[in-house]
């Protein structure tokens, strides 16, 4: 239970926070306590995971960990509510006991009632680096992003204006004079002034680059507002709308989920885990399209989805592959799955074989099929699945006794298997 003090958070289907509009993580911290001696009703967070945020401090039940069950559900505490961080004392009894990070926080006991003032310890018995999260929490707070929301049209435009207008660093040489500087001064005077250029083409060119990470930002984050918008204007309207308006608000919908993440998992936030929760987030992500996809994708189209939804934070193969690895020990509803040809693909835990195979049993004894066989090709547009998938399902088939294959010039053609009843294994007796 999250108790009176603090408010309980939604999490996804793979254990990830949701987060809210504009928050961005900032730092992830796994064997977290949070403490508060003054107040004998604060609820017990043992041993789970901290994630800081722009806008909160939230702290979640480590699934992996055998005392979760007992620590309660994921809660969260406003930055706004915290007034002063303690610098942390060095003395010879910090060197024997966990790192910790103290501050000062008003809470209210309930709805309606007056704040207290009390003081919150964050206990790190694992092996984050307290100085890097305390450095991490400091900014985050004095930033205060959460009173920044509302201007950020405005914020932008006066950023964007003052970017543009610095003052150029000082010259080493006047340009007071006209005389030209002849000799060893003048190879000189040609050499600072070379540097000189070069650096102001590295500053702007850096100065492009910040101002077009900050401008992708904001685009993802205008595609999630309009995709919100879109799905509330699709609740609320009834019969009113045609076949074709739904169906281009469902693209548009696709569309702008695909643009981007607001809060990609980086190294940099997660640490030590970056891979698992990279992994759930992963799981978050691949939903929608599996779903889109008939409930299987393979791995490369999905690095390539991931990877434009994160933006400038990609992520490389190795990254991918062992993210989705880590799945078999999260309670998560996607698996990573082996073809015996080698294949890796995702796929819905709820994604039926059999079902499958009974489409391709329905295509391969039609009446055409029985005479010539089925390729690939036609079961991919059966299927509506890559051919590469539908020819990974029809050996899979096969596998299975359902098909058998003849060889040709022209490629694999399967046929349905009219000896069912015979054991492959005792074939030749």
């Amino acid at each position: 239970m999250a108790g009176k003090w603090l408010a309980t958070v939604a999490q996804t289907s793979s254990g990830r926070p949701v987060l809210l509009e504009n928050e961005i993580e900032c730092s992830i911290v796994s064997s977290v306590d949070l403490e508060c001696e003054e107040v004998l009703d604060f609820p017990a967070l043992k041993s789970g995971l901290l994630v800081l945020t722009t806008h909160r401090l939230l702290w979640l039940p480590d699934s992996t960990s055998s005392s979760s069950s007992a620590s309660g559900s994921a809660v969260a505490l406003p930055l706004s509510f915290v007034s002063h961080i303690f610098t942390p004392k060095k003395s010879l009894k910090s060197m024997f006991h966990s790192p910790r990070v103290r501050f000062q926080a008003s809470l209210a006991p309930g709805p309606g009632l007056a704040p207290r003032s009390m003081v919150i310890t964050i206990v790190m018995r694992g092996k984050g680096d307290c100085d890097a999260f305390l450095e991490k929490f400091g900014e985050n707070w004095k930033a205060r992003a959460w009173e920044k929301d509302s201007g950020n049209d405005r914020s932008g435009k006066g950023e964007d204006s003052g970017a543009g207008s610095g003052s150029a660093s000082g010259s080493f040489y006047t340009r007071e004079g006209a005389v030209r500087m002849v000799g060893v001064s003048g190879i000189l005077r040609k050499e600072q002034e070379m540097w000189e250029s070069t650096d102001k083409s590295l500053q702007d060119a850096f100065q492009d680059l910040n101002a077009l990470m900050s401008k992708a930002k904001e685009m993802v984050m205008l595609a999630e507002k309009m995709r919100q918008k879109l799905l509330s204007g699709s609740n609320s309207q009834t019969g009113s709308t045609t076949d074709d308006e739904m169906g281009s608000k469902e693209e548009i919908q696709d569309w702008l989920l695909s643009v981007g993440i607001i809060s990609p998992v980086t190294k940099e936030s997660a640490g030590a885990l970056y891979h698992q929760q990279l992994s759930r987030q992963l799981a978050d992500f691949v939903r929608i399209p599996l779903e889109r996809a008939g409930g299987m994708m393979n791995l490369i189209d999905v690095y390539c989805l991931f990877n434009r939804a994160r933006g400038t934070e990609l992520i490389s193969p190795e990254d991918l592959l062992r993210a989705c690895s880590l799945w078999e020990k999260f309670d998560v509803p996607v698996m990573l799955r082996k073809f015996d040809s080698g294949v890796m693909v995702i796929q819905n835990k709820a994604h039926s074989d059999e079902e499958v195979f009974a489409r391709i049993k329905a295509l391969v004894t039609n009446p055409d099929a029985l005479r010539t066989g089925i390729s690939a090709s036609d079961a991919a547009m059966t299927l509506g699945i890559a051919p590469g998938m539908a020819k990974e399902h029809l050996l899979t088939a096969e596998s299975k006794g359902l098909l058998c294959r003849d060889i040709s010039p022209d490629g694999f053609r399967f046929y349905i298997n009219l000896f069912p009843d015979i054991n492959p294994d005792d074939a030749y007796l």
